[in-house]
């Protein structure tokens, strides 16, 4: 396993000599051919952790961005994650913002994109997820809104009732910096009507049974007196749990690659401290009322560790594959199992109740 891990790592330094989308787009073809790496290693129980009402053989979820069509969650869960987040999709086909839109910024370990919700649309999106094989491994839709929509709240409720009874979790994500105005659905009017408007489609749909899971996912530049107000939303509209949080439009001083000042939102390594300052302040006001999700910065077992003690059941990862390669998940979650039992903890949830 060890020599195939190597030559998965290899494969992806070379797929880094291409431009940044070329890559993607060469790496997204190689995993639907059956290409990418299968994990053989069973979890350490301690990873197992339950969230929004799911359970997880272990906490490390990939983040929505890298399989925006829902064309290989099964290639990524066999990699070892222990949940996957596809999209964001958005009802409509649309083709995102013009590129260049998206860049390494080699020497900080960090990614600027600018992408726009670039999607095949919600039929194509529905069809990869109606013809995956029987697979147990968690999969959610992260939905998105279009552009040029007259009403952006009926594009959430459209993905939901599109998807529904295809995707294990749902994700409303209204915190991506590069679909104008997108964010201004975080406001207080404009998130009741969003809320609102969702959780009336879940009951439609849901009737008697119990409902899918759906999340929030939140901007890691909100105004800190903005979130007691998000989490309480939250909660009154039934929000299972929140993600926290998705790129920044904040550069740090610390930043040395020439294309820091690229427009976009920010993801990777600098993002670490930032968004789990948020985390930890999403965690204040949930009181363990409602679950979070750490995202933003994470490259190792020890940022992993550092976002549960801060209050999240889970987490995910997006940027730091692309520098580290498919290695990095088993790494992290090998890290983590030592680093809780190290500290006495028999489960995830120990080391979030004390944090």
């Amino acid at each position: 396993m060890k020599e195939k891990m190597g030559f998965y790592n290899l494969a992806a330094s070379l797929v880094k000599l291409l431009p940044p989308e070329a890559a993607h787009r060469a790496t997204i073809r190689a995993l639907r051919l059956g290409l990418g790496p299968v994990s053989l290693h069973r979890d350490d129980p301690v990873l197992e952790t339950e969230v929004g009402g799911l359970f997880l053989p272990n906490p490390v979820g990939l983040a929505a961005g890298f399989d925006k069509d829902a064309e290989v969650p099964d290639a990524m869960l066999a990699m070892g994650f222990g949940f996957v987040e596809c999209g964001s999709v958005t009802p409509h086909p649309q083709a995102g913002n013009p590129g260049p839109r998206l860049f390494r910024l080699a020497e900080d370990k960090a990614i600027i994109n600018r992408m726009g919700f670039n999607s095949a649309g919600m039929e194509h999106f529905r069809s990869c997820l109606e013809g995956r094989r029987p697979n147990p491994g968690l999969v959610g839709a992260n939905l998105g809104a279009n552009r040029d929509s007259a009403d952006r709240v009926a594009d959430y409720v459209t993905g939901l009732k599109t998807l529904w009874g295809l995707a294990d979790y749902f994700t409303v994500n209204i915190s991506s910096p590069n679909t104008p105005g997108l964010r201004g659905l975080q406001s207080g009017d404009a998130m009741d009507d969003l809320l609102g408007r969702v959780q009336e489609a879940r009951q439609e749909l849901t009737g008697d049974a119990p409902s899918v899971p759906v999340f929030l996912k939140v901007a890691p530049d909100i105004e800190l007196p903005d979130v007691e107000r998000i989490t309480q939303q939250a909660r009154t509209y039934g929000i299972n749990a929140i993600i926290v949080s998705n790129t920044t439009i904040a550069r740090p001083d610390t930043l040395e690659s020439p294309h820091a000042s690229e427009a976009g939102g920010l993801s990777g390594a600098p993002l670490m401290k930032k968004s789990t300052l948020m985390l930890k302040e999403f965690a204040a006001a949930a009181r363990g009322r409602i679950d979070l999700i750490g995202v933003g910065g994470i490259t190792g077992g020890a940022d992993a560790y550092a976002k549960i003690r801060a209050g999240a059941r889970a987490v995910q990862l997006y940027s730091a594959l692309v520098y580290h390669g498919p290695a990095l998940v088993r790494t992290i979650k090998r890290d983590l199992a030592a680093r809780l039992k190290a500290d006495g903890f028999n489960s995830v949830a120990e080391a979030v109740k004390t944090a």
